[in-house]
């Protein structure tokens, strides 16, 4: 049988892939973390992890072993809480309503949701994909509770969270246009090509800038193609040849279609994606839901929070301070 520790040492570091953090977590030394693996591996038979000097990675029988115990562990720690919250009088109930943009977010929030109703069984999770032409408006219309999005947002309405990761940034252009030839591209060179872009309408403009630009760093002028209202208009442009557009590089593994090529940059800020959500009347549910985000996405520290002054929703319906 397995002792608490082995258990915990072994899947929390089955997620971080890091000794360090993995101790953090778990409120011990890197040493002990180490001597806890070992002495699960010498139990098992078998290594459970590759290391060497620059990365942690799980080998086969990890990876497995993994996959057996942590439907289970994560059931016991759900039942657990549950327990607990029955005798306090706390249990949760309700529905918290989520919302992305870019199908790499969904993923994470598809996942954190799973995980979100295995730790709160009489608990619901919405997902909703929210339209880049107007990133605000369903948190606005109390039709999202939290929103995992492209920063940044600076709006007096909306609290912003821990910056989850950020993505290389890439245009999309026409396979037969003169860039697709190129290994990468400048933000310069969006003066010599139609940007298509987004209706504006329902967007801040410091957003657009960020994104959509209409003048290249030196000043340029970038010509404006159409203004779409939804993504899949931006590919059908591109594949046929109207203008190009900008995105993030992992877009290609989403997106690629015949008529189109992905070139990077090699000047442009990344895409930056962090969490939202209402400034007031925030559901009680979000904190919880916004933790197991941060448990599978680990904040990038420093930027623009460092993971001790992460906001917190504030549950009680007052403004935070």
């Amino acid at each position: 049988m397995l002792e608490r520790l082995e258990l915990e040492a072994f899947l929390t570091l089955a997620e971080e892939l890091h000794f360090g953090r993995t101790a953090e977590r778990l409120h011990v030394t890197t040493g002990r973390v180490s001597q806890t693996i070992q002495k699960l591996e010498r139990r098992v038979g078998a290594p459970l992890f590759e290391r060497n000097s620059r990365k942690v990675t799980l080998t086969e029988v990890g990876r497995q072993l993994r996959d057996d115990l942590l439907p289970a562990y994560e059931q016991i720690s759900a039942g657990l809480a549950q327990a607990i919250a029955v005798g306090r009088g706390a249990l949760v109930r309700g529905m918290v309503r989520v919302g992305w943009s870019g199908a790499w977010c969904g993923n994470l929030m598809v996942q954190a949701a799973d995980r979100f109703r295995v730790r709160h069984p009489h608990c619901d999770v919405e997902i909703v994909e929210v339209q880049l032409c107007d990133p605000l408006g369903g948190m606005r219309a109390g039709t999202i509770d939290l929103q995992l999005t492209e920063f940044p947002i600076r709006e007096p309405d909306i609290t912003i969270g821990p910056l989850l990761f950020a993505e290389p940034r890439a245009l999309m252009v026409p396979a037969d246009h003169p860039f697709a030839r190129r290994e990468s591209v400048s933000l310069e060179d969006l003066a010599d090509a139609t940007l298509v872009t987004l209706n504006d309408a329902h967007i801040p403009r410091y957003w657009m800038d960020r994104y959509f630009p209409r003048k290249t760093p030196s000043g340029r002028r970038i010509p404006q193609g159409p203004a779409t209202n939804f993504w899949p208009e931006v590919l059908v442009h591109i594949a046929n040849g109207v203008g190009v557009s900008t995105v993030s590089l992992r877009a290609e593994n989403f997106h690629q279609r015949p008529g189109m090529v992905f070139v990077p940059f090699h000047d442009a800020p990344p895409i930056e994606y962090g969490l939202m959500w209402p400034t007031a009347g925030t559901n009680p549910l979000t904190g919880p839901f916004l933790d197991i985000v941060n448990e599978i996405a680990r904040p990038i520290r420093g930027a623009p929070h460092t993971p001790e002054e992460l906001p917190q929703p504030d549950t009680t319906g007052r403004p935070l301070g």
